[in-house]
Parts: C-alpha cells; structure tokens; sequence
C-alpha cells in the first residue's frame, strides 16, 4: 500500500449546539469543496464503531488533504473559508478541534 506523500492532513470534528442543525452545519461544508488548495476532502458523521479508543461523541467531521502546508494556509484566509467559519462553525457548533499533521 503506497504511502501519502508531500500531504498535509486537516482534520477537524464538530460538536453542535444543536443536534437539529445537523443538516445545516454539513451544507456549510459542502460550500468548501470549490476552494482550489483543496486535494481532497472527505465530510463524515461518526461511524457505527464501538471500541474504547472511538471517540464518538462529535457529530460531523472534516478531513482534508492539502499539497503542502502553504496551500493549507492559503485555505485558511479564502474568502469561503471564512464564509464557512463566520455563519455556519461558530453560530451552530459548542466545540470544533481540529488535528493538523504532516509527514514523518
């Protein structure tokens, strides 16, 4: 199995205020999928795993992949992230933690 290369993996979990915004909080991410510095991105709710280590407790998940940490920088400051960050994480969501990691 090939190994990712040159990746800059962002990850980030959500947890809503209310549940109910579910729906919402993932149109939100979908406004994201344009953004040019993107390789790849996966939008995800918790799996149907229950082993001790899963933290299952958030209730939608981010992951993107970037070429390098520049473009995830460049993603950081695009005007659809913000748009993103500004009206729909910060209104709908009591907790975002996000894991940014590179290659060994």
């Amino acid at each position: 199995m090939p190994i990712l290369q040159n990746t800059f993996v962002h990850h980030v979990h959500f947890w809503l205020k209310n549940k109910a915004d579910k729906d919402k909080l993932i149109e939100g991410l979908n406004i994201l999928l344009p953004i040019p510095h993107i390789r790849d991105i996966h939008i995800g709710v918790p799996a149907d795993t229950n082993r001790d280590v899963i933290d299952r407790s958030y209730d939608v998940s981010l992951l993107i992949l970037f070429d390098t940490p520049e473009a995830q920088e460049a993603y950081q400051i695009d005007p659809t992230h913000v748009i993103f960050a500004e009206e729909y994480a910060k209104p709908l969501c009591s907790k975002v933690v996000v894991s940014d990691s590179v290659n060994i």
